[in-house]
């Protein structure tokens, strides 16, 4: 069980709150338990549309496995948010520097910059603030115009809606990309925006396109990413030949289908070796029969 903080500031909006939280919320109503705390250093917060939040001063014990996610307020400038206290900053610090995961929307990444998270990393935030962001914490790496991104565990989204696509991105990391589809799917949310960037899930860089047959086939794959999918079955799952679906499928993707395959297989493999897994161990629970071809798609990317 993984424990999701969500740290409240002063004018916090709601849908950089309420987004993430959903996600994982729903995970955990799929079989992937979560527990959600929300903390605050004040025990009412308000909210930027007016609603106020009841939050708890005490944070609780957090393990590697663990995340903590800023959501955004509302300020004219960076320069104009609410204060943080330095022991909330050295929790974030601690955290991270413990194994753990700590996210930010829209401009939580203020809060990620004061303590010094952001430091030498790649990171992003509203398209508003990102010219403020960079200067005010000069030794971040600001990719700008993109949905998300991740950087040694500390992730940044770029507001309001990303938040969504960032926490489905942290489901499809630790759950496989079938699971952040689902997840997706019970919310009826765009499960297809691309973050034009390494980090983003694969479900979401190459699901920007508007072919419903590809998107089914994908949506097949997705799921059993990790069983055998000879092209002829995959074809007739989708009422095509298997000619039509191979140039329908790189015409929109840029990949064949086993490519794709290949790809998910290699993401989760990756994820799985950063968390302690052996090469071999981590192939064969992505599905491959010889782990020499594991080794051989890493070495690609390298």
């Amino acid at each position: 069980m993984s424990h999701v903080v969500f740290f409240l500031v002063p004018g916090v909006h709601l849908l950089d709150l309420a987004g993430p939280a959903q996600v994982f919320s729903t995970a955990a109503d799929f079989g992937h338990p979560y527990t959600l705390t929300y903390v605050a250093e004040q025990p009412q917060v308000p909210t930027a549309q007016g609603l106020p939040l009841v939050a708890g001063l005490d944070w609780p014990a957090l393990g590697p496995e663990d995340l903590i996610v800023v959501p955004g307020w509302r300020a004219v400038t960076l320069a104009d948010s609410p204060a943080i206290g330095e022991a909330s900053l050295q929790v974030l610090r601690d955290h991270h520097a413990k194994g753990g995961t700590v996210a930010s929307v829209c401009a939580g990444a203020e809060a990620l910059g004061r303590a010094g998270l952001l430091k030498g990393r790649r990171c992003t935030t509203h398209h508003d603030v990102q010219d403020e962001l960079t200067v005010r914490h000069p030794g971040a790496l600001i990719v700008r115009d993109v949905l998300f991104t991740s950087d040694d565990r500390v992730i940044t989204s770029a507001g309001i809606a990303s938040g969504i696509d960032l926490a489905l991105h942290l489901v499809a990391g630790r759950h496989g990309p079938a699971v952040a589809a689902q997840v997706a799917r019970d919310m009826v949310v765009y499960a297809r925006r691309n973050g034009h960037e390494p980090q983003s899930s694969a479900m979401f860089r190459h699901r920007s396109h508007l072919d419903d047959t590809v998107h089914h086939a994908q949506d097949l794959i997705d799921t059993r990413f990790d069983e055998p999918l000879p092209l002829p079955s995959l074809a007739t799952a989708v009422g095509v030949s298997e000619r039509t679906l191979t140039r329908l499928f790189t015409r929109a993707t840029g990949l064949t289908p086993l490519r794709y395959q290949q790809t998910l297989r290699l993401e989760r493999a990756q994820h799985l070796i950063s968390h302690g897994a052996t090469v071999d161990a981590a192939a064969r629970s992505v599905g491959f029969t010889d782990p020499r071809m594991l080794r051989r798609l890493r070495a690609r990317t390298d």
